[in-house]
């Protein structure tokens, strides 16, 4: 019998986190500070984040060590293993073999606790009592919220409106884990009481969500923010998922011809794909292939520009593609790929071609989400099911070339607390939904007069 999976003991557990932006073609533009629009410096960060994750976030080391204390939280689960989807192959009589990294074996169902124990580590090392942060459909919010039940720290989490009320489960999560999570925009914060004083309906989005969190940080004490994506000290953080791995494909004597991750801020994608761009950059055959929904296109139709993290415009200004800070998403189901903007290292390696964008409609994911779950038994989050999407045409791309290729996939998180999403695809309710452009023109209109990249 052919491997069905690849599992490395705890000993063969990556070290060191891998940071792409040593070996990057093109180095990154700096963020700016937005009063001056001068690059922003180390210091601009502090009243956000503790020392050490500033100097994650600004260095250009290659290897950076994982803490003990940190290893020690992520052996709960990790590593995780690489499996061949040999069920699903078959359907598709295709020649491909198709592989996963199973990311949703950790206790929160997904990849996101990766990074959140090493934030909430580096805070607690800080002396740090309470963390704010944002969650989109939930998972991050989970996770950070877990993490902060391991080194005893207070979670405040403000949950996209339409997700917080699509998934009362994840809420339920978060408070099992003692995290304390309300509905975004809320009444918890001016900017909340702000944006429903205008539109008491507002179903949300993650960059206001965003700018809740932040301003509950900076008003509260002893308190930092942590963010699940999009940073470059995020993306480090999840490179233990694609240098695992690259081990498991050095087990089975082979090396994949696709990379496929879904993405919204960026995390998981960057997290599987870093360390096989560091081999593409090299001179290494891959394609690295991100899939976003067609209702939130950001690297697939968004301009490459400067513009804030957050609607309220308290981060820095962010070299990346955008569908503009204030631009509020159809309440489509795969609510963790909603956010305005992109992560700037992967933003950049998209303008380096270093990356394939594509994107995929509601309807098409759930259906590659259902013929997964019904060839290989595992129910993935709406989110994972477009980067399934995406590993499917890839496979029936190689089958009709006649072409014998390897793909694998990340399969970031589970979808058993998605059920809701998937009972609409059943029932015939879900629609498909792609931005207009006079919409995202009407949104881009929020970053006109910001500096040009």
């Amino acid at each position: 019998m052919e491997t069905q999976k690849v599992l490395l003991s705890e000993k063969e557990i990556p070290r060191q986190w891998y940071n792409i932006q040593a070996d990057m073609p093109t180095p990154m533009k700096p963020p700016l500070h937005p009063g001056t629009g001068q690059p922003a410096k180390p210091e601009d960060f502090a009243p956000l984040f503790p020392t050490s994750l500033i100097e994650q976030e600004f260095s250009t080391e290659r290897w950076i060590d994982i803490p003990e204390p940190v290893l020690e939280k992520l052996l709960t689960w990790r590593p995780t293993p690489l499996q061949r989807a040999f069920a699903l192959e078959k359907y598709l009589k295709t020649p491909a073999k198709i592989y996963f990294k199973n990311e949703s074996l950790s206790p929160a169902g997904s990849h996101k606790p990766n990074t959140a124990i090493a934030q909430a580590y580096y805070n607690k090392a800080a002396g740090i009592k309470r963390l704010a942060t944002e969650t989109g459909a939930g998972q991050w919010g989970c996770a950070l919220s877990l993490a902060c039940s391991m080194f005893d720290l207070e979670c405040k989490i403000y949950m996209v409106k339409v997700s917080y009320d699509q998934k009362p489960y994840r809420q339920l999560m978060m408070k099992t884990w003692g995290g304390q999570c309300v509905s975004s925009p809320s009444q918890d914060t001016n900017f909340g009481r702000k944006i429903l004083a205008d539109d008491p309906d507002c179903s949300g989005s993650l960059g206001i969500a965003i700018g809740e969190a932040i301003e509950d940080t900076v008003t509260s004490e002893n308190t930092k923010y942590s963010l699940g994506s999009v940073l470059n000290h995020v993306m480090l953080h999840q490179t233990i998922i694609g240098l695992e791995a690259q081990k498991q494909f050095d087990v089975l004597g082979i090396y994949p011809d696709v990379v496929i991750g879904c993405v919204g801020g960026g995390s998981n994608f960057a997290g599987m794909s870093f360390p096989f761009i560091r081999d593409k950059i090299h001179g290494k055959e891959v394609d690295i292939v991100a899939v976003e929904p067609t209702a939130c296109p950001t690297i697939t139709r968004g301009p490459f520009a400067y513009d804030f993290g957050d609607t309220a415009e308290t981060t820095p200004l962010l070299p990346m593609f955008t569908l503009g800070h204030n631009f509020i998403p159809k309440p489509i189901h795969a609510g963790g790929l909603r956010y305005h903007g992109m992560s700037p290292l992967v933003s950049q390696l998209v303008v380096d071609n270093l990356i394939q964008p594509r994107a995929y409609n509601q309807l098409q994911t759930y259906q590659a989400g259902l013929l997964f779950a019904r060839t290989e038994g595992l129910i993935c989050a709406p989110e994972t099911n477009h980067a399934i999407a995406a590993a499917i045409a890839e496979a029936e791309k190689a089958r009709d070339e006649g072409k014998q290729k390897i793909i694998v996939f990340s399969l970031s998180g589970h979808g058993l607390l998605d059920l809701t999403g998937y009972e609409n695809y059943l029932n015939g309710n879900l629609t498909d939904y792609s931005l207009g452009e006079e919409e995202m023109q009407e949104s881009l209109k929020s970053i006109q007069s910001y500096p040009r990249i």
